[in-house]
């Protein structure tokens, strides 16, 4: 009786101490990156106080307004495509909600301030480091690595996520780019431990109600959760030894708690907007220019779009396919993103990888051939947080893999796995130190400038907003930065001739002004000042006005200002 726990002891006990040895080592490198990751996004969200990008402040205005006791309401109209066309505008008719609803709650703590919108997707930034690094560990066990090797290329993942400029710099950014990002990667390593073990596929199985929530929540952030849902639909469907009722629970369940927590949403948007999903997302498609987005008068349609004609509907796909591959994946992330590129193929047999490679191959296919013309203007920009991710750990294999080679041919006896990951790391670091301050210099030069906008109209006796004495709504190429800093009600400017935009004004009383912001959008401004507006008698109606000599202080923030008075607005003859 007695040699029994005897023998426990010696087979148990050596065992034991190596794996609480172990996982202090791996508390220690989760914590490590944590680390790294917090103080790389705090920097980052101090450098940039002011949003950027334009769709940045979107979700701040609206938690601000939410704040405010009015609801889910913007004061710009971005888009024409979806009625009701008023203001205050409803909120998200395109967009998702969470990121402003998530906002909200530190905001409500730090009176409305923006550096505490920031603290959600810094959060999020975290997190997706944390996954990183977990997604490298999973991927290491599965390549049969030796512990060294492993722990090195796992913490090399997560440290070079949290400081890869992508990531960073949109975890300073509160829009929907990290959240998403957490969720979808998080879903993605999920995924793949379910399919490991698929078994224990049931109606109370919390892996699979954990997913279901994670594709509920991703589909309040971004619309892009659909890819992900597709493809968990065909992991299960190609998986291999399930049989039919485990196949219907696995995507049953998961579909069924996923609806459940959008259901909501969705029924919001169907007494708001007449539908229950995005309903300008085939306008987005069928768009053959950028500026289809602001269009007031010559709306995307079935007819305007063929008759562009398959060359030139080939070469709108090659362009978004181009867009996606450089700008967004490479630009911003070379080296590691070249590298990750280049040995991204050698994955592709992964277990541990093929729910994440499926979803990013499904949504930059989608992004680039469904909506090619949307997608240069920042559709899979905010989608491609989990790409980033997957790019990095395929640089940081193949790095590994290069030294290991490189290290048997020489004869190496020492083991210098490390030189792989202090590379990904150096050069992700130098990129990040390089460029933002860069963005950040970017943001304070917006802020001034639509500071010194409202500034300007406020010393001319016509100051912006709503109400008795105030302007009313603006007409401008940047509504939702003049919205958000002004708190006036704000119209995209559409690239359409200056008959349109009367037209747009007079259906909004109250609109006398429009302002251009920069040297070119479409054919505005150069349309009122003699390039191109040939004898067009609207282009009368417009008044220019000298912001500058209403505010010679700040006359260098209004060097790329331009505004008008549109006195034919509300029917006058023209």
């Amino acid at each position: 009786m007695s040699t029994g726990p005897t023998t426990v002891a010696r087979s148990t006990g050596p065992r034991a101490a190596v794996d609480h040895a172990l996982e202090r080592t791996d508390l220690a490198i989760a914590a490590a990156v944590s680390l790294v990751a917090l103080v790389a996004r705090l920097l980052a969200a101090g450098l940039i106080r002011f949003p950027v990008p334009e769709d940045t402040a979107y979700y701040v205005d609206v938690a601000r307004n939410l704040l405010a006791g009015r609801g889910l309401v913007a004061d710009t109209l971005w888009s024409y495509q979806t009625p009701p066309l008023v203001f205050p505008r409803p909120a998200f008719e395109v967009w998702l909600p969470l990121p402003s609803l998530l906002a909200a709650v530190p905001m409500a703590v730090a009176g409305g301030a923006y550096a505490a919108a920031q603290l959600v997707p810094i959060a999020a930034g975290v997190v997706v480091a944390l996954l990183a690094w977990r997604l490298g560990a999973d991927v290491a066990a599965e390549l049969g690595l030796p512990a060294g090797r492993a722990r090195v290329l796992a913490a090399g993942t997560g440290v070079t996520a949290a400081v890869y400029l992508p990531l960073v710099l949109h975890s300073a950014l509160p829009d929907s780019t990290m959240l998403f990002a957490a969720l979808a990667l998080g879903a993605a390593v999920l995924m793949a431990r379910l399919l490991a073990r698929p078994s224990r596929f049931g109606l109370r199985d919390r892996r699979l109600l954990g997913l279901g929530a994670l594709l509920g929540l991703a589909a309040l952030t971004r619309n892009e959760a659909v890819w992900l849902a597709l493809a968990w639909l065909i992991l299960v469907a190609t998986r291999a030894g399930l049989t039919a009722s485990e196949r219907l629970r696995g995507v049953g369940v998961v579909a069924a708690v996923s609806l459940a927590v959008f259901a909501p949403w969705a029924v919001r948007n169907w007494f708001v907007f007449g539908t229950p999903l995005p309903g300008q997302a085939l306008a987005n498609a069928l768009s053959v220019t950028g500026f289809d987005i602001f269009a007031w008068q010559d709306r995307p349609s079935l007819e305007r779009y063929l008759a562009l004609g398959p060359s030139r509907l080939l070469e709108l796909r090659l362009v978004g396919l181009g867009h996606n591959l450089l700008n967004v994946l490479v630009l911003l992330g070379v080296p590691v993103a070249v590298i990750g590129l280049a040995g991204l193929a050698r994955l592709a047999r992964l277990a541990a990888l093929r729910p994440l490679l499926l979803f990013g191959g499904i949504t930059f296919a989608a992004t680039s051939l469904l909506f090619p013309v949307a997608t240069t203007w920042g559709t899979f920009l905010h989608a491609a947080g989990p790409v980033h991710v997957l790019l990095v750990l395929a640089a940081l294999v193949a790095l590994d893999r290069l030294i290991a080679a490189v290290g048997r041919r020489q004869g190496w006896t020492r083991p210098v796995a490390w030189l792989g990951a202090t590379l990904a790391v150096g050069a992700s670091l130098l990129f990040s130190l390089v460029f933002l301050p860069g963005f950040g210099a970017q943001a304070a030069s917006r802020e001034r400038e639509f500071r010194a906008i409202e500034a300007a109209f406020a010393a001319r006796g016509t100051p912006l907003g709503s109400g008795p004495g105030r302007s009313g709504p603006v007409v401008t190429n940047f509504p939702i930065w003049l919205a958000y800093a002004t708190d006036a009600p704000a119209l995209a400017l559409p690239d359409e001739p200056p008959e349109a935009v009367l037209d747009l004004a007079a259906a909004f009383p109250g609109t006398r002004y429009l302002v251009v912001v920069g040297d070119e959008h479409g054919r505005w401004p150069g349309v009122l000042e003699g390039e191109g507006g040939g004898s067009d008698p609207a282009i009368a109606c417009f008044r220019r006005l000298d912001l500058a000599a209403a505010l010679p202080a700040d006359a260098d923030a209004l060097a790329d200002v331009r505004a008008w008075e549109m006195a034919c607005s509300e029917g006058a003859d023209r």
